[in-house]
């Protein structure tokens, strides 16, 4: 599996590591929310990873978390400005949460794991990957959220948030247990026989 894909699928953030999950259930209202919570995730992660994987060497070893800090928090205030400028209906919506995303500790883990350590080619991939994985599991919530808000008011709210969350990592881990369950038993049937 190459690195995209393990970003995206094996570490996925939300569904595997479960990071992020508190912009992650409150935004996830709506599809609309949720892919804009999405993109601005994916411009902080990307930009933020490129360029300290870009400065790396030049960060002394003391400094590496606040200088990482510093440039999350930069690219998190210029998606904020943006936002606010060209989708000020959305930044209403979800501002709080674009601004909260210096501290979300997905960006943070992969910028320390990553970034900071491996080169341009690979620390792109993983970004983009964590920011699919991400951006799959919030539009996925916020789906699942919407559509059961025609016959299921609660999921509309909070608790409903978590009710639905719930159901969906359930669901994705019965499929990962019997994905697992079948490989073994396709490699059982490869042994040979005693």
């Amino acid at each position: 599996m190459n690195r995209f894909a393990q970003a995206a699928v094996a570490r996925n953030p939300a569904a595997v590591q479960l990071l992020g999950l508190c912009p992650l259930l409150a935004v996830s209202n709506t599809v609309a929310n949720a892919l804009g919570l999405a993109i601005a995730s994916t411009v902080v992660l990307t930009g933020s990873a490129v360029l300290v994987s870009a400065i790396r060497k030049l960060v002394p070893e003391d400094v590496r978390l606040p200088c990482f800090v510093l440039v999350i928090a930069t690219f998190t205030t210029l998606v904020n400005l943006a936002m606010e400028a060209y989708a000020f209906d959305l930044y209403q919506r979800i501002a709080l949460f674009v601004q909260i995303i210096v501290t979300n500790c997905m960006i943070l883990a992969r910028i320390e794991q990553v970034a900071s350590k491996e080169g341009l080619g690979r620390t792109l991939l993983d970004a983009l990957g964590t920011s699919a994985g991400f951006a799959a599991a919030i539009l996925v919530l916020g789906a699942a959220r919407e559509a059961l808000t025609l016959g299921f008011p609660l999921a509309a709210l909070p608790p409903g948030a978590f009710l639905v969350a719930g159901l969906l990592l359930a669901g994705v881990n019965v499929l990962g247990a019997r994905r697992r369950r079948a490989r073994e038993g396709a490699t059982a049937a490869r042994l040979p026989r005693a």
